[in-house]
């Protein structure tokens, strides 16, 4: 009987562990916006990994290279203000960041936003929210 127990613990620790792998697995996805999009991965990382949160790869692109605007990704991680990570005109920027709170050992929500910075006296025009949340 004691054989049977241990072989169902080791059974469902085995499954279990299974499906934390699927669920921390890479996700493609493409936010766009006129002038500029985000095209990557995104990944959710263990709760064991220092720092623990949104990991997003891939490339912030400027699609109307000759506006003569700025783009960049505007990020918001649960309660605390809003990010940037700015783009260079007429280029291509790696994003390889990792969004994360550090008063807390789990990270649960994050916004993106792409954005083109149309200046002062214009107001920018950004994608709408996404908001990617924990499981």
């Amino acid at each position: 009987m004691r054989k049977l127990a241990t072989a169902v613990v080791a059974a469902g620790l085995f499954f279990g562990g299974m499906g934390v792998a699927v669920a921390d697995s890479e996700h493609k996805f493409v936010m766009t916006d006129p002038g500029v999009a985000l095209v990557g991965t995104y990944q959710w990382q263990s709760t064991s990994k220092v720092p623990s949160g949104l990991h997003v790869k891939g490339e912030l692109k400027d699609d109307d290279p000759d506006d003569g605007h700025n783009v960049y990704l505007r990020t918001r991680v649960e309660g605390y203000p809003w990010g940037r990570i700015k783009g260079v005109q007429r280029k291509n920027v790696k994003v390889d960041e990792v969004f994360f709170d550090g008063a807390v050992l789990k990270t649960k929500e994050v916004r993106l936003q792409v954005c083109r910075d149309r200046g002062s006296l214009r107001p920018d025009n950004c994608s709408p929210e996404r908001l990617f949340s924990r499981r």
